[in-house]
């Protein structure tokens, strides 16, 4: 189980977990269709993630299980309420895909912003987490990590001096800071998640980060 590291520069209170991703069952309802809440035992990594998140302080609220059909799942889900530093968007996130993100905010995103750009992180705003919907840029029609809650679409961080330094608008930036604060977070990323997608994967990802917690080691 990974543990955080103090963060440097910020007072966040925060915490992390562990355990993968449970493997969804077979679809045996079409996409689309009402939400059907699942009695499934909550399994021991799930309950250690749970644990840790209490015993560290982070305010967060456990989902129920549910499927949604064709192969959409939300199991093992948190809706985090207080990570220290305010998020946007986000909803049901699994909780192994809460502890990478909590630990890649807290452990590369804050630290470089203030190392880098000179100013504190005040708030990071994404374009969601769970999505019930296959994958897009790719000619394959398989279901997307967001399916699973088990990706966040990250766009912008707000910095304390008031700017909003956005993947879409900086991530090929002439300045040298800011594009050393995006080979770094983007490095530490690779490191913590299992696919890791930017602007240079594809157009379907020229304004955000794609962070999976998959396992696959793909990053681009």
């Amino acid at each position: 189980m990974k543990r955080l590291a103090p963060m440097f520069g910020l007072l966040l209170a925060g915490c992390v977990f562990g355990g993968g991703a449970e493997p969804p069952t077979r679809p045996t309802r079409p996409m689309g269709a009402p939400p059907l809440t699942l009695n499934l035992p909550t399994s021991r990594d799930t309950q250690a993630c749970f644990d840790d998140l209490s015993r560290e302080g982070v305010r967060f609220s456990p989902l129920p299980d549910r499927d949604y059909g064709g192969g959409c799942q939300v199991i093992g889900a948190v809706q985090l309420l207080d990570i220290g530093v305010p998020v946007t968007g986000i909803k049901a996130m699994r909780c192994g895909l809460a502890e990478e993100f909590i630990g890649w905010t807290r452990n590369a995103v804050a630290p470089a912003a203030y190392q880098m750009l000179g100013s504190q992180l005040v708030r990071i705003e994404t374009m969601g987490t769970y999505a019930c919907r296959s994958t897009v840029g790719t000619a394959t029609a398989r279901l997307s990590g967001h399916a699973l809650a088990n990706a966040v679409d990250v766009s912008a961080f707000i910095l304390a001096d008031g700017r909003r330094i956005s993947v879409k608008d900086s991530w090929r930036s002439g300045d040298g800071d800011v594009q050393r604060f995006w080979r770094l977070i983007h490095s530490s990323a690779c490191k913590r998640f299992g696919t890791v997608l930017s602007p240079d994967y594809n157009a379907a990802h020229y304004d955000h980060l794609h962070l999976e917690d998959d396992h696959k080691a793909f990053c681009r």
